[in-house]
């Protein structure tokens, strides 16, 4: 500091916890939800799916084309890990998955 120049502060970042936020949206409807979580594991994942499938608009869709990123809890045995075989079973029937490309821009 010398006199005659403006003050400097130095601001420091301060981290306040974390949480996760799912995200939902279907472009051309402008339909969209999200959600947040104190934590991301594959069972939180399973039931945002579970909720898209039973309570979502969608409810009554037979089948849900689903286009997610290659995070290692977005995968179909989350739902297995969550809910019993033969519901988990019932869901991965109505849905679609589609990945987006590892190194996609």
């Amino acid at each position: 500091m010398r006199q005659g120049c403006p003050k400097r502060i130095d601001n420091e970042y301060e981290r306040m916890g974390t949480c996760s936020i799912f995200v939902m949206c279907e472009p051309l409807t402008g339909w969209h939800h999200a959600r947040a979580c104190e934590r991301r594991t594959a069972i939180d994942f399973a039931y945002q799916i579970d909720w898209l499938l039973n309570e979502s608009p969608y409810k009554n869709a037979p089948k849900i084309r689903l286009i997610m990123d290659n995070l290692n809890t977005h995968e179909i045995a989350s739902l297995y890990k969550a809910f019993p075989a033969q519901k988990a079973r019932e869901m991965v029937k109505r849905l679609e998955i589609h990945f987006t490309p590892k190194h996609g821009s």
